[in-house]
């Protein structure tokens, strides 16, 4: 599975921003999908996945109540709708494709990964 990652870009504090995860060459719906992001200096980290269904779904703290992940395996398209932006928010964002039965939270478990967008969250 070949992944694009866009939506990126620079946004204040409070705004929106929707990244999109493009997948060809085989088809996601076999796929839980994972977003992880990497600020600069740190390890990348979990933010939200969704199963190969998209009836679940699973975030981390910092993402709970302002950022849904949702999925539509007819379009092969992944999205992160990101509102009340944070200036911590600032980093590369990442989506996944993990062929493990159970939705998982580390980067271990994840086959594919796109090349990223940053996001840039200004004060």
């Amino acid at each position: 599975v070949q992944l694009q990652a866009s939506g990126g870009g620079l946004v204040q504090a409070g705004g929106s921003l929707r990244l999109t995860c493009a997948a060809s060459g085989r088809t996601i719906s076999n796929y839980n999908m994972g977003w992880f992001r990497q600020a600069p200096g740190k390890e990348r980290e979990f933010v939200a996945v969704t199963n190969w269904s998209g009836a679940g779904a699973d975030y981390a703290e910092s993402a709970k109540g302002r950022f849904t992940i949702s999925r539509d395996n007819a379009k092969n398209t992944v999205w992160l709708q990101m509102n009340s932006l944070r200036p911590e928010d600032t980093a590369v964002y990442y989506c996944a494709a993990s062929s493990y039965v159970m939705m998982r939270i580390t980067v271990d478990f994840y086959d594919f990964w796109g090349q990223g967008t940053l996001v840039t969250v200004s004060s």
